[in-house]
């Protein structure tokens, strides 16, 4: 059976933004069926701030295999363990944050890509299959192709290693998280500064020059997101459950309660 398509990868290979949901609170079989009818691209299914298990990634990121949305877990950084066995379990991607240098995106890019790329293990059921994987070989050369690995972006030491970074074969995208990273400049919340603006356009062109992609995290005011996506981020954490859900049902409620004063 053919790999489950992996929609973010074919966004990004078409030059589109694949628009991220994350995962804080949600749980249960429906998580994905609901961020895609909301259209989005992929599922952020946070493993380093929310209070997610790997059983409760897993069993999130193998319902959305097939329901259009492609599931990617974001895990401690120096929780290896917990990332090669959401993959094994169904994820397709994943995020790492707080990679500041090359040789520890050098390292990243190994834990989550098979020999002779990397040397993850081979293990897990084939849910990329569906259970109905090709041979072994055949499996990993696809997988190393379709799994996406980013590396996030936090630092000034990150930003100036960012040419570098993004030159490490396996990795795919450099995301920024854009609310760490303005607090290790010490201007923490003002992601409009001219030093993250800064920062933006050197990860742009660090992707740009390596054929990567750059990603977006943390910015979620109009007028600073368009900018930084006509800079080139394309990978795009789109807002979570908890902000989204808050969003529209406080929307909601003002609506009716503006009715009984009119």
């Amino acid at each position: 059976m053919p790999i489950v398509p992996n929609h973010v990868k074919q966004r990004l290979d078409k030059g589109e933004l694949a628009l991220g949901f994350g995962v804080h609170h949600l749980r249960g079989a429906a998580v994905g069926m609901l961020a895609a009818a909301s259209g989005y691209d992929w599922l952020f299914i946070d493993m380093e701030h929310g209070a997610t298990s790997v059983h409760d990634a897993t069993q999130i990121a193998i319902a959305a295999l097939n329901q259009g949305i492609t599931p990617i877990v974001r895990v401690c950084k120096d929780a290896v363990f917990e990332g090669t066995r959401a993959l094994d379990n169904g994820a397709m991607g994943v995020v790492v944050p707080h990679v500041d240098t090359v040789e520890e995106a050098r390292a990243v890019a190994a834990a989550y890509r098979f020999p002779p790329v990397g040397t993850r293990s081979w293990g897990g059921p084939p849910f990329a299959y569906n259970f109905k994987p090709p041979a072994v070989a055949e499996a990993q050369v696809e997988l190393n192709r379709d799994i996406l690995v980013a590396v996030m972006i936090e630092t000034p030491e990150a930003v100036e290693n960012a040419g570098a970074i993004a030159a490490v074969p396996g990795v795919d995208v450099l995301l920024i998280g854009t609310s760490d990273l303005t607090a290790s400049m010490g201007i923490a919340g003002q992601i409009g500064h001219e030093r993250v603006q800064a920062a933006y356009a050197t990860v742009a062109k660090a992707c740009k020059d390596a054929g990567k992609v750059m990603g977006m995290g943390g910015v979620y005011d109009e007028t600073w997101a368009a900018a930084y996506i006509k800079l080139g981020a394309r990978f795009l954490l789109s807002g979570s459950d908890h902000n989204l859900l808050l969003a529209g049902a406080t929307a909601r409620s003002k609506f009716l309660r503006g009715l009984q004063g009119g």
